[in-house]
């Protein structure tokens, strides 16, 4: 049989004075500091480890960081976006333009079949005698010879029908098949318009989110905005401001108007204006009403005309910025431009110092 043992206690080792030593008062300083001891030790013991520390709210300078990264992010997925609709919007015309031929021709090939079908049964109706006896048994030989050459001729009609309906066949099909390739086409974009739209979205809730932890005076200094203004005292004149650089022609000009009168509309992710824009929205909406049409985003504007460096910059020239040639701005001279920057600020006027510039290019 096993034998019952007591078992055995780990001796806590507390440091006391030495026995004899003790001052009046000190036995009872002791023992607090040991049953201080005691408890902390078990506190550790039951809780395994030290209690955690709320983690402490971000400074305006983390949360201007990373609200900006989050804008940057999303305004990469925007012109990815924006890419992706202008390639379905061309699918779904060209889809449109095809099925809309693809009827005519089916039409057409209706037609040609019914013309055909009619001769056929004409031919089955006058039924199938032999030539040689035809002309045997007719009282009239040079008539029959005569209705001969135009059976002849009606022959190579109905056989030019019959090449015509094939010739109509293949084109109906050719353009049914062309059209089912545009349509393939055509939802892939979908789907990155989806997958684009989701990163968009979800990367501006972030940035709400964490502006929303701020006062309004600490979002004024995470965004740059005066948040006593109201929208329309911050919107400036739309006249040039003093001292302002002259366009170099009367196009540029017309598209730096035109961006004036954007200043203190909102920006808004996929919008081309009248009443919000997005970046490169901004700059083809302002070039479109000098005339001069310009792809959709940045990243086919930016081979929209002729590179030019920083120190040649001239009034309605294209700047870009970021390594991701993600962002645009309309340069208007002095160092400014006018550009949308993101959905917590409007359209502004705006130094090109302010991120990292990447190109420019004038168009016109």
């Amino acid at each position: 049989m096993a034998s019952h043992r007591k078992p055995r206690f780990r001796k806590l080792a507390v440091n006391l004075p030495a026995p004899g030593r003790l001052t009046p008062g000190a036995s009872l300083r002791t023992a607090t500091a040991t049953a201080l001891a005691l408890a902390g030790a078990a506190g550790s013991v039951v809780a395994g480890s030290p209690v955690a520390q709320a983690a402490p709210d971000p400074t305006p300078v983390q949360v201007k960081a990373e609200v900006d990264r989050l804008h940057r992010e999303a305004e990469i997925a925007t012109e990815k976006y924006n890419g992706a609709k202008e390639e379905a919007d061309k699918g779904e015309r060209r889809l449109d333009r095809l099925q809309d031929e693809a009827a005519r021709r089916t039409a057409q090939l209706d037609q040609a079949r019914t013309a055909l079908g009619t001769t056929a049964a004409a031919q089955y109706r006058a039924g199938a005698v032999d030539p040689s006896v035809e002309l045997f048994l007719t009282s009239d030989p040079d008539g029959y010879l005569d209705r001969a050459a135009r059976a002849d001729r009606a022959a190579g009609r109905q056989n030019a029908q019959i090449a015509g309906v094939r010739q109509k066949m293949r084109a109906v099909d050719r353009l049914r098949a062309e059209a089912d390739t545009v349509l393939a086409g055509l939802e892939k974009r979908r789907g990155e318009l989806r997958t684009h739209k989701k990163t968009v979205t979800g990367k501006l809730a972030e940035a709400r989110a964490l502006l929303a932890r701020l006062t309004a005076a600490e979002r004024a200094e995470v965004t740059g905005e005066d948040p006593r203004a109201s929208r329309d005292q911050a919107r400036p004149a739309t006249a040039p401001a003093t001292g302002a650089v002259k366009a170099p022609d009367s196009r540029a000009a017309q598209a730096i108007a035109f961006a004036r009168t954007a200043i203190g509309k909102p920006y808004v992710w996929g919008a081309t204006g009248p009443n919000a824009f997005d970046c490169s929205g901004l700059t083809q909406a302002a070039w479109r009403a000098a005339g001069v049409s310009l792809p959709r985003t940045t990243y086919t504007q930016i081979n929209a005309g002729q590179r030019v460096s920083r120190d040649q910059l001239a009034p309605g020239d294209l700047v870009f910025f970021h390594s991701s040639i993600s962002h645009v701005g309309l340069y208007i001279g002095n160092g400014q431009m006018i550009h949308a920057p993101n959905p917590s600020a409007p359209v502004r006027v705006a130094p090109i110092s302010e991120m990292p510039f990447a190109g420019a290019t004038r168009v016109g």
